[in-house]
């Protein structure tokens, strides 16, 4: 039976979230006043963690789908002793807030996820779980041990990349999975009825998950236990608790009504809610002493677990510190020591589509790079994503390495986010550029939360050919380009590919690596220069001749051999012609101004050759080799070629340009 201060506690996880929303006068009150009960249990009954060490490995993690109840989770933070103050709490939604409107990654101790955009943090937690099973069946359950929780919302269910990643987990059998559905029949709009009627126990049970209806037990605290107890014991499914809620309890006017959802409750129903809790009515903010001990001494209560964890990892390095490194190694999302030795290279003549020689250089690092897991959107053999001899994940078998992750390109992005941002993996995933735009959302959150993901996209241009405009990537390549803190890089040759893997195994945050379905020719320069040149964006591959500089030809990925070509041309005219391999502007636009100037000199003429759009190129160039259309089905050659994309039309576009300089002169 729960004691008179755990039910005061939960009060006051009700009033934190109310005083909150309605300080702010923005924000969500009555999912976090339905839930409060929900989160008391889960952070002082079951959840395994440690406030005092937040990043301790084998937590229980916790995932707050439903993102904009937020102020549930940044009490139960505060609570428990996150590092969180009262002060944060009354400064949320504000410029500068620790307590931004929805959950976001790396701005609090305690937050796993970047979540609000519904659908996602579902997604998240089958990848943490996925880490979870791989490191525990790989390196044993006496250093990987532990559970996820979520919960979700009828929003999330909705959202389609909910269904794609509740598939894939069902599939997998993926146990130690604890989802709470909180079904409290309310959306935004007014009763969930107006556009929802699915029956979710059904349909979770057609997924292969276990499905407990709790029903109207939102209030019981023991009830709540019970059932959370039951989905921990389920080893060989995840887990759906389907919970009935009245979002806005105990508000007389608000509870189960759309304006609860969204809305602060005005002064007068704070005043009515609070009395009928018990909280000072003329107190915003009321934490008394006894509540915060209480919460306080339940964060701290795991650390038993966590100094009984570290011992088991010292023992495990004395007993095999071979593979208690390899564990280490996955943990920190890096290669071992020198592990970049191990990259191939490829010696001009040669010629390889780079989504080959991708592949290629992933299998010849696994060993040395062991956090290295993922596959392919049902295109594995196509994108280079398939691993070599590193086992495959499948039910309730979870050591290997590759995954089949269906077509599911949506939920393979947010999978992988979670996978990442567990720590240990180093999650990738391939499909098509053009089926980038299936996988946005996750990317836009990859980078927002910097999760260390490899979007490993292939048949990055109109040369793929016979699959026709709706498989030819026009404005993709550039639309990446515009999202914050995602390194989009586009490799000239297969050497360029083996450092585009380097900067991303050394690096943080995503990166996106686009590769061709062609072949492409191994260059001259690029074994020797692209090291450095792929690491700074943007190099010098092909020199001009001493003391004179004419034109500069910028390219990336395939298009890079056609300036080449074209250059050979320019020469024949006695111009002095440098190309530049430009695999990445962000990188690029890291470099100072020195440095960048040197590459691209400010008051030189240049011409880009990309295969997408122009739009954009106006920053680096003064003219553009690009598609402003859609593509057409034929051989990718001929496409190519019809396209402009000759070193005869490249070397006469720049001849225009330099006839046009000198006609403005």
């Amino acid at each position: 039976m729960p004691s008179e201060l755990e039910s005061k506690a939960v009060n006051v996880i009700r009033g934190l979230a109310i005083d909150a929303v309605q300080k702010a006068n923005s924000g969500h009150p009555g999912t976090p006043m339905a839930l409060a009960p929900l989160a008391h249990v889960l952070w002082t009954r079951i959840m395994r963690y440690d406030a005092t060490d937040p990043e301790w490995p084998d937590r229980d993690r916790f995932v707050l789908s439903a993102g904009h109840a937020s102020m549930l989770l940044y009490a139960m933070l505060y609570l428990t002793g996150f590092g969180l103050e009262l002060d944060d709490i009354k400064r949320f939604r504000q410029w500068g807030s620790r307590t931004p409107g929805h959950p976001e990654h790396h701005e609090l101790p305690g937050i796993e996820v970047t979540t609000g955009p519904l659908g996602q943090g579902f997604a998240n937690g089958v990848g943490i779980g996925i880490t979870e099973a791989h490191l525990r069946e790989r390196f044993g359950p006496e250093v990987c041990d532990h559970r996820v929780f979520v919960i979700c919302s009828d929003g999330d269910l909705e959202e389609g990349v909910s269904h794609e990643a509740a598939s894939i987990a069902g599939h997998l059998g993926l146990g130690r999975l604890v989802y709470v559905y909180d079904d409290n029949h309310i959306s935004i709009d007014g009763p969930t009825e107006l556009a929802y009627t699915d029956d979710v126990p059904k349909r979770f049970a057609a997924y292969g998950w276990h499905v407990l209806e709790l029903g109207e037990v939102a209030n019981d605290l023991d009830a709540l236990e019970q059932g959370l107890r039951a989905g921990m014991a389920e080893e060989d499914r995840p887990s759906l608790l389907v919970l009935r809620s009245h979002i806005g309890y105990p508000s007389p006017k608000y509870q189960d009504t759309a304006h609860a959802h969204g809305d602060p409750l005005g002064a007068d129903e704070v005043r009515v809610v609070k009395e009928i809790l018990g909280l000072p009515a003329d107190q915003d903010f009321w934490v008394p002493d006894d509540v915060l001990e209480f919460y306080r001494d339940a964060g701290a209560r795991g650390r038993v677990h966590r100094e009984s964890w570290e011992q088991r990892r010292r023992k495990f390095h004395e007993r095999d510190p071979e593979r208690a490194d390899e564990y280490e190694l996955c943990l920190a999302e890096r290669g071992r020591s020198g592990w970049e030795a191990k990259l191939p290279t490829w010696s001009p003549g040669e010629s390889l589509a780079t989504r080959v020689a991708s592949g290629k250089v992933l299998n010849s690092i696994l060993d040395v790079v062991p956090g290295l897991i993922g596959g392919g959107a049902d295109l594995t053999g196509n994108t280079g994503t398939k691993l070599e001899n590193a086992g495959v994940i499948e039910r309730h078998a979870f050591a290997g390495r590759q995954i089949h992750f269906g077509v599911r390109e949506h939920g393979m992005g947010s999978i992988m986010n979670g996978m990442a941002l567990t720590g240990g993996a180093l999650p990738l995933g391939g499909t098509f550029l053009v089926f980038s735009d299936y996988e946005r959302p996750a990317v836009r959150l990859a980078a927002l939360s910097e999760a260390k993901v490899a979007f490993v996209w292939t048949h990055d241009s109109v040369g793929l050919g016979e699959d026709g405009p709706t498989h030819q990537p026009i404005e993709h390549v550039m639309s990446l380009r515009a999202i914050p803190q995602l390194k989009v890089i586009r490799p000239a040759d297969a050497n360029e590919v083996a450092q585009a893997w380097r900067v991303h195994i050394d690096g943080k945050g995503p990166t996106a690596i686009i590769l061709s379905r062609q072949a492409v020719p191994v260059l001259e320069g690029t074994a020797e220069r692209a090291g450095a040149g792929v690491a700074a964006g943007a190099y010098a591959l092909v020199d001009e001749n001493p003391g004179r500089l004419d034109l500069v030809l910028i390219g990336t990925g395939s298009e890079v051999s056609v300036c080449v070509g074209a250059r050979e041309l320019l020469e024949s005219r006695g111009l002095s012609v440098r190309v530049v391999s430009m695999p990445s502007w962000e990188l690029f636009a890291q470099q100072p101004e020195d440095a960048r100037h040197a590459v691209l000199p400010p008051n030189v003429p240049k011409l880009a050759v990309e295969a997408g759009t122009s739009l954009g190129w106006e920053r680096y160039a003064d003219d553009s080799v690009s598609i402003d259309h859609f593509g057409a089905s034929a051989p990718g050659k001929v496409v190519l070629t019809e396209f402009g994309y000759t070193p005869e039309n490249v070397a006469a576009r720049a001849l225009a340009l330099l006839a046009a300089r000198e006609e403005g002169s």
